[in-house]
């Protein structure tokens, strides 16, 4: 899994960018679904999420929190990563280079470095992750909690873009 990821973001660039559009109520949801499918888009690239249809978590709209902890994991495990890099380049510098005597002490830099640096990428990581992402979805979510509709579009961005067209000259769906 890790692979493809990997691959996907390195060497398989693939363009895919991701749109919502916050509707009043279900009727006006499933006007303008229909309006794009009947202008030929796809519904492999479109869905409504609200109280009887797709659910948010179903369409990959976390919550705030779930958002915070994978960030933090992730920045953790980065920064614990490059902080045991450090340390370890430190104490083949000091012992190495500079002469320093190989002791525990000395050879206990690189846990802690890892240690360190971990902590603050996890602190990192919680921050960026609640405050950017995580922000963004518990928007959405309280569009979900007033019982509004969203029309979430996924595609390449010519497809978003023309979709943004359909909708903005129907003047039913323009004041999204």
């Amino acid at each position: 899994m890790i692979v493809s990821r990997l691959l996907r973001k390195t060497l398989l660039p693939y363009h895919s960018h991701l749109t919502v559009v916050v509707l009043p109520d279900e009727t006006t949801a499933f006007e303008a679904y229909r309006l794009l499918q009947v202008h030929g888009i796809s519904p492999e690239h479109l869905a409504i999420v609200g109280e009887g249809y797709s659910s948010p978590d179903l369409v990959g709209l976390l919550q705030p929190m779930q958002i915070a902890v994978r960030k933090a994991r992730e920045l953790s495990f980065l920064a614990g990563t490059l902080g045991s890099i450090a340390g370890l380049t430190s104490v083949v510098v000091l012992a190495a280079g500079l002469g320093f005597p190989l002791t525990s002490t000395l050879v206990l830099l690189i846990p802690a470095g890892g240690i360190v640096a971990g902590f603050w990428g996890a602190v990192l990581g919680a921050l960026i992750g609640f405050f950017g992402e995580g922000s963004t979805s518990g928007v959405y979510r309280h569009y979900l909690r007033q019982g509004r509709y969203l029309l979430m579009m996924e595609g390449p961005e010519k497809l978003i873009d023309w979709a943004h067209e359909i909708l903005s000259n129907t003047s039913h769906f323009s004041g999204r």
